[in-house]
């Protein structure tokens, strides 16, 4: 068996139609999940003005990150439903996990920073 034979693979078609069925179907409790978040969001009351601006602020990034991520992860998860051999999947997984990675620490940075602005301004005098 030469190497470009044991690198291609085809994915049984009952297997393919499985996979994009369940796909689909993450993507639709997706939507739905994000949808109640926002709702959930919308609602969210703190105390004080300060305090629910800065509450609403937290939450309305930390929804927004949860978001791209889950689109990142589906959009991953899409590119591998279409990979032909093992080099791509491994291509696709390394490009994500490198892109997550940045994500995940410029999203860390942006909630520290929204976090350390709150209780400043909680400790004002009002």
């Amino acid at each position: 068996m030469s190497e470009s034979e044991r690198n291609q693979f085809e994915i049984p078609q009952d297997m393919q139609a499985m996979a994009e069925a369940s796909f689909n179907q993450a993507r639709k409790a997706f939507e739905t999940f994000m949808s109640a978040a926002h709702n959930a969001a919308d609602t969210f009351e703190g105390q004080g003005a300060a305090m629910r601006a800065n509450a609403k602020e937290i939450s309305a990034k930390a929804i927004g990150f949860a978001e791209q991520n889950m689109q990142a992860s589906l959009d991953y998860a899409q590119k591998l439903l279409t990979t032909r051999d093992l080099a791509e999947i491994m291509r696709l997984h390394s490009e994500y996990v490198q892109a997550q990675m940045r994500a995940l620490a410029e999203q860390a940075s942006e909630i520290g920073q929204a976090i350390g602005r709150s209780a400043l301004d909680a400790g004002k005098p009002k």
